[in-house]
Formats: structure tokens, sequence, C-alpha cells
């Protein structure tokens, strides 16, 4: 069975944990943009498949730690002289792009550019996936279910921008 949170020999717990906090915060800054404007997502004109409000913090809590412990093994392979640097530059930039689809789409409600920002983030997720497999197959692992959920959400985002600006 792997061992999640050990690489090789190496093991830090306390630093897993602070990456994991780091990481959530990161997500809760997130999920408190969207819900600041909760209403205007409520009203819009949403597809069938659509999920409830309710699934989405879920969802992102779980994605956000799955991102963190894949952060943190990466992170270990570094402390064991494994070159990181492109894998955490990837990783750094999508997390961003995350951050501003939120802005984009909640605070100023532009579903096409945050659609076309959301592709360019989805670009970075999968760069940061093939870097993180070939430092650590289990890390790479651990952001495969963060693909499928942004790629679900950019369906869901084009589809919403074509019900509510066509």
């Amino acid at each position: 069975m792997i061992n999640l949170f050990k690489v090789g020999d190496k093991k830090k717990l306390g630093a897993l944990f602070l990456i994991i906090i780091l990481t959530e915060a990161l997500g809760f800054l997130s999920g408190y943009l969207a819900m600041s404007n909760r209403g205007l997502y409520d009203n819009l004109i949403k597809p069938s498949f659509s999920p409830p409000g309710w699934v989405f913090p879920i969802v992102w809590s779980i994605l956000y730690l799955f991102m963190a412990i894949a952060f943190y093994r990466i992170w270990l392979n570094g402390k064991g002289g494994k070159d990181i640097r492109r894998a955490m530059k990837y990783y750094f930039i999508q997390l961003g792009l995350n951050l501003m689809w939120t802005v984009i789409f909640f605070r100023f409600k532009l579903y096409g550019l945050a659609f076309i920002e959301l592709l360019l983030m989805l670009i970075f997720i999968l760069l940061t996936t093939f870097k993180f497999y070939k430092i650590d197959k289990t890390a790479g692992i651990l952001m495969i279910p963060y693909i499928i959920w942004v790629s679900f959400a950019g369906v869901l985002n084009y589809t919403i921008w074509m019900l509510n600006e066509m």
C-alpha cells in the first residue's frame, strides 16, 4: 500500500500540515469570493446538469486536499535532489489562474472571459500533472480528479455563458 505522506524514507508531517492549511486557505479565499456573489450564481440560467450549490465547497475542499498532498510529495522529491522547479512553476501558475477565475466569473460577471481563462488554467493543470507524474507517479495521479472537475467546470462555464449572454 502506498503511504501518501512518505516519499522514499522522507516524511515531514509538519510541512504537510502547513501545505494543507495554506492550500485549503487559498480554496477558502476562492470560495469566499464566490459566495460573496452567491445570489448572482443562484439567479443565473443554468443547465440541467448543474450541481446544487452545496456540492461545490465539498468537491473543492477534497480537490485542494489532493493538490496539497501532491505538492507535498513533489516538494519532498525536491529535498531528495530532484529538479522540481518547472513543476512548481506550473503548479503556482495554475493556482493563480484558479483564483483569478473566481474573480472574473463572480466579481466581473465576464462568463466568456472566465471560460477562456479556465481553458488556460486547464492547460497549466495538465502541464503540472504531467510534470508531477514524471517526478512522482502518486502526485500525478492525485491531480487527476482536479483535471476531471475543472473539465466539467469548463463545460458548465461555457453553457452558463451561452445561456446568459447570448
